[in-house]
């Protein structure tokens, strides 16, 4: 019978064991360094997170605000105002034009000393938001931006384009002094004059003066506009020579009268 030495069987135990050992040692080491690179990852996704947290009010200011108006160069005038009714006045013509499609062709006229008298606002409206609200608000803005001055309806007046509103500074005898602004709204094709005019010495005068001012204005080119042409066409069939004074003939009835209509009471 032959005997093992002790030696042997020890020798043969360990070489069962290490490759176990090394094996588990191994995987180990291999989870340790996959957890290492998991909270990395989460670490650089939370400081990542963290910065766009900081920076969103600012993306969503960037989203949210409105696109801005910028004045358009080296562009074809659209409109025209006869000067005849304007001797002696500075007339000055810009373009705006919004990123969204909408234009604005603005006449601004200066007096005696580049003292602005009058103006007269065109907007065609494209894809934007036209944020007007009420159209005493928006011509009180144009002449008054820190909004101090409030605007009451002062009748209406008959032009080749329709009936246009008036306004005028809310105050008794300030408010028969002041100048006078307009809005006009066309739904088709979609078209907006407004504006406001300091021309002539009293009420009547002014009135008349705004109605010959819209009564002079043409239109130069449409573009590819088919529908702007036919509104100017068909205006024109409306239109009313002015008077010697520069204004154009108003009937004197209860809705067309000097002041605010006296039997409905302030429009």
């Amino acid at each position: 019978m032959h005997s093992f030495p002790a030696g042997s069987a020890d020798s043969q135990y360990r070489t069962r064991i290490h490759p176990a050992l090394a094996s588990l040692i191994d995987e180990v080491c291999g989870t340790l360094a996959r957890l290492c690179a998991y909270l990395m990852t989460l670490a650089l996704m939370t400081i990542g997170g963290i910065a766009l947290w900081q920076h969103l009010p600012d993306i969503t200011a960037m989203e949210t605000a409105p696109k801005a108006w910028s004045q358009a160069g080296r562009m074809v005038p659209a409109f025209a105002v006869s000067q005849f009714i304007f001797p002696g006045k500075t007339e000055t013509y810009e373009i705006f034009r919004h990123p969204e499609g909408g234009r604005k062709d603005v006449f601004h006229w200066t007096g005696t000393g580049g003292v602005p008298v009058a103006e007269l606002e065109i907007y065609r409206p494209g894809e934007e938001i036209d944020q007007v609200g009420s159209a005493a608000g928006y011509l009180a803005a144009r002449m008054d931006p820190a909004g101090a001055r409030e605007l009451e309806a002062a009748g209406i007046i008959d032009s080749k384009f329709g009936a246009v509103t008036l306004f005028r500074r809310v105050g008794g005898t300030e408010a028969a002094r002041s100048c006078l602004r307009f809005f006009k709204h066309i739904d088709e094709p979609k078209f907006r004059l407004s504006g406001w005019s300091c021309l002539g010495e009293d009420l009547p005068a002014r009135r008349t003066a705004i109605g010959c001012l819209l009564n002079r204005l043409i239109l130069l080119s449409a573009g590819n506009d088919t529908k702007l042409t036919e509104l100017f066409a068909r205006a024109e069939v409306r239109r009313s020579d002015c008077a010697t004074s520069g204004a154009p003939a108003l009937s004197a009835d209860w809705v067309t009268g000097a002041d605010n209509p006296r039997l409905r009471g302030t429009l």
